[in-house]
């Protein structure tokens, strides 16, 4: 090995030279990361916008459409959305005795309006059939088939020398089929019959409209102007009622049962969860098999029990039974959950410190144990929420909920449902907002699970 030649610098000492450090990422909080972990999720996020526009909607909305929602609009029964709603001036009714003339009698019968038909009354003649001891008048929404389904019987017509029928049942400003079906001396229904198709034109008087304050100058009004009805942007239903209106109060109902009963029963199962997981021993196995029993409780026959003890009979509302039942036997679920949380964090570091200093088991579980298990109880809270909103439009639709005439979306679908075929908006707008709200909250909820979650940070 050669020699090597060292000199007195050699020795010097080394001057340590500061750099700047490599890490430019701020230091982050558990909550401020998890928030940027949920600003990346853009399906949580666009649900956490929905679920704010649906508060938003739900508090504002009567300010923005002040319409009160029992109120009814006979002359727009079963509109559907942004329906024409021109009504024509017309002289008040008059009592009417037939046509004046009569029609000529021809081999095949002949229906015809006796006069211009609109929503006060339809009035109708037809030939006399030579055959025919009387007739029977007919009137339905749909084309009538071969199988002669023409709906609902209006009434008869006998002995008459100019035969007519005036038709006053609930006339709206929709397409109507007529038939005139000739009957025998028994009331026996002959092959002879006629058939005419009738679009009734909306009608309204001067002082109907004068009255609504549909127009500005009442006086100026004649037979024939045109007035402009109230607008309902998502149409009436079978009662005239606004459903855009009902929409709005039926969401206070339906989110406050929906938001109010899990925050109280996630509450009640936080805390018992939390002094079952953290006494553990034979408590523990007392107080979860008290939860196991309530779990095994039957949901629908309990609300039945609840409504009976409250004294609430069938078709009457029933949100108070509704909430005590949610908070009575929802809580178990939450209490499972956290408690076994709290059986993993009792054995952390921190804890047996708390407890060594002489910490009480109050403040071991408020301080230390609970904190740490918000982000479970969090996500427990945002699933709960559209499990309570769907079961209370479930129960409101097979009338043990919020019954009418208060509105919620449950009862709105339970009333959409029997139009459904011939008025299909009075169902779908509902059960889209129930659908959607549900949707929300769950799409927010795997997205406050995947961001609360530590293992997560290791994955990006």
């Amino acid at each position: 090995m050669s020699d090597v030649e060292l000199a007195p610098e050699d020795f010097a000492p080394v001057v340590a030279t500061r750099r700047r450090s490599e890490i430019t990422r701020p230091s982050l909080s558990y909550w401020q990361d998890a928030w940027l972990r949920l600003k990346r999720n853009g399906r949580a996020i666009a649900s956490l916008y929905l679920i704010v526009a649906m508060l938003v909607f739900t508090v504002a909305g009567p300010f923005v459409w002040p319409v009160d929602p029992a109120s009814q609009d006979v002359d727009q029964i079963n509109q559907p959305p942004f329906a024409d709603r021109a009504a024509v001036i017309v002289e008040p009714y008059r009592s009417w005795s037939g046509p004046t003339s009569e029609l000529p009698v021809s081999d095949a019968m002949t229906l015809v309006l006796a006069e211009p038909a609109d929503t006060e009354a339809v009035r109708l003649q037809w030939s006399v059939d030579p055959r025919a001891a009387g007739y029977r008048v007919y009137r339905t929404t749909f084309a009538p088939g071969p199988e002669r389904a023409f709906g609902l019987p209006l009434g008869e017509v006998y002995d008459a020398v100019v035969p007519s029928f005036e038709d006053r049942l609930n006339l709206n400003a929709i397409r109507y089929y007529y038939t005139v079906v000739a009957l025998d001396a028994h009331g026996e229904e002959l092959p002879d019959e006629a058939a005419l198709t009738v679009d009734p034109v909306r009608a309204i008087t001067a002082e109907e409209a004068a009255e609504r304050g549909l127009t500005r100058q009442p006086n100026a009004l004649r037979v024939g102007d045109v007035v402009q009805l109230p607008l309902h942007p998502f149409g009436t239903d079978y009662l005239g009622r606004d459903l855009l209106a009902r929409l709005i109060y039926g969401a206070r109902v339906s989110l406050f049962i929906g938001i109010a009963a899990p925050l109280i029963y996630v509450l009640i199962g936080v805390l018992y969860g939390a002094t079952a997981g953290f006494l553990g021993g034979r408590i523990d196995q007392i107080l979860m098999r008290f939860a196991e029993f309530v779990i095994a409780l039957p949901f629908l026959l309990f609300m039945i029990l609840i409504r009976i003890a409250f004294g609430i009979g069938s078709g009457e509302s029933g949100i108070v039974p509704l909430l005590v039942a949610l908070m009575m036997l929802g809580w178990p679920s939450s209490a499972r959950l956290v408690r076994g949380q709290i059986l993993q964090i009792r054995e952390e570091g921190y804890v047996n410190a708390a407890r060594l200093l002489g910490a009480p088991t109050r403040h071991l579980i408020l301080r230390h144990m609970i904190p740490n298990t918000l982000g479970v109880i969090l996500v427990e809270l945002t699933f709960a929420v559209p499990s309570a909103i769907f079961t209370e439009a479930f129960l409101s639709f097979i009338g043990m909920g919020v019954a009418p005439p208060t509105p919620s979306w449950g009862s709105m679908c339970n009333d959409g449902i029997k139009t459904m075929l011939t008025y299909p908006h009075e169902l779908i707008f509902p059960a889209l907002f129930i659908s959607a709200t549900v949707l929300a909250f769950n799409l927010l909820g795997d997205g406050l699970r995947d961001a609360l979650d530590p293992r997560m940070r290791s994955r990006e």
